[in-house]
């Protein structure tokens, strides 16, 4: 078997796909994309297709290290997603030239089912009660919710007192046996962080994300870590092993690479496997599309040290684009109860609706995330 073509889609609301063709007609999904730089990440793709045309599409390992390691400059988050769309594609097409799901050319299901949760709130957090008490109602055992919008780098009482109200409140809906994530983005400064953790653990959160943007030096992660029982978890901005284990080595909890980010399926799995001598666990970042959830959930099959899943079923980012559009059989990603089922279908497990995505790729998206400013102007964190 021989790759002969590469594709890509920009497709509302703000994803990338990626097609990989054969001369025996097996094709395979990917989704390399950065949110708000999909023609970057575009560009990136169709650069790398050079080293795979006319090659076998099996040797999975060998094309992971050729298009990771093959030039000069490497890693990042444009050239790292290239790649995990590549990845995602090329592990599609294993599984169905082999009439296999993927966990199972992984080392088959450790587990029956997959807890996801659900996002509530969007950016600027508002209306927490109505939409916690929603996804409760739709069978939903956890959710994720931003406590707060832009921040300064120290917050006013008041502020960190609202953030605190909104966390009650979801942990009021939600009652002892649901779970309760929340969401710093990144926008909180560390010496707030370590404020607001504490504030926290009596919501007692399932984790603290990203509470501090991914640049800051571990010894300062791992004093946001110490300064509560809260565990915390990060690493949808990290791209590879190499960046997860400083994370680790500052005692996080829950590691979050992102599968459409972070190298693919092949590097998730090894970073999981590393976050695991650690005795953190594994929780994909994955606000993303149908190929991007679909590779999370063959990996959350095969992971001993997975702890749930993010989808974006009807996230506030998704607009009129739903996770399903562009699937031929929606129910693949049926949570009811609050899990996904085990995939049982070839590949990724899902059949994309090409139809649909040409079409909606005709209208490309100009997604940007949003910039903004405190009172004074200055620029705060998104």
């Amino acid at each position: 078997m021989k790759i002969t073509g590469i594709e890509t889609f920009p497709v509302a609301p703000r994803w990338l796909f990626l097609k990989v063709s054969t001369d025996e007609g097996i094709s395979g999904w990917g989704e390399p994309v950065v949110e708000g730089r999909a023609d970057t990440v575009r560009a990136a793709v169709h650069e790398l297709a050079e080293l795979l045309i006319g090659r076998d599409p099996l040797l999975i390992e060998d094309h992971w290290q050729v298009l990771r390691r093959g030039g000069f400059y490497r890693g990042g988050p444009v050239l790292s997603s290239a790649l995990a769309g590549y990845d995602q594609a090329l592990w599609d097409i294993a599984g169905k030239a082999r009439s296999a799901p993927v966990h199972e050319l992984l080392g088959g299901p450790v587990r029956d089912r997959v807890r996801v949760y659900s996002w509530v709130g969007g950016d600027r957090p508002s209306g927490i009660r109505e939409a916690v008490s929603a996804q409760v109602e739709a069978g939903f055992t956890a959710i994720k919710m931003n406590v707060a919008g832009p921040l300064t780098p120290i917050a006013t009482q008041s502020e960190a007192t609202a953030a605190l109200r909104r966390a009650e409140e979801a942990r009021e809906v939600l009652g002892p046996d649901r779970d309760l994530a929340i969401d710093f983005h990144g926008r909180v400064s560390p010496a707030m962080a370590r404020r607001l953790v504490r504030m926290l653990e009596d919501v007692q959160p399932l984790f603290v994300e990203e509470p501090v943007l991914p640049e800051t030096p571990p010894e300062v992660l791992a004093s946001v870590v110490a300064a509560s029982t809260v565990p915390i978890a990060t690493g949808e901005r990290a791209y590879s092993r190499w960046d997860f284990k400083p994370l680790l080595d500052a005692g996080i909890a829950v590691v979050q690479p992102d599968a459409s980010h972070a190298g693919g399926i092949s590097e998730v799995r090894r970073i999981a496997a590393l976050a695991e001598i650690y005795g953190a666990t594994l929780a994909p970042h994955c606000p993303l599309g149908p190929i991007a959830l679909a590779s999370c959930l063959q990996l959350a099959f095969a992971t001993p040290n997975f702890l749930i899943q993010e989808q974006s079923l009807r996230m506030h980012y998704n607009g009129d684009a739903e996770l399903v559009h562009y699937l031929t059989d929606p129910g693949v990603f049926d949570f009811s109860g609050g899990y996904a089922r085990r995939p049982t279908g070839p590949g990724l497990g899902i059949e994309i609706d090409e139809t649909a995505v040409r079409d909606a790729a005709k209208n490309p998206h100009t997604w940007r995330n949003p910039v903004w400013r405190t009172d004074d102007g200055a620029f705060a964190e998104w």
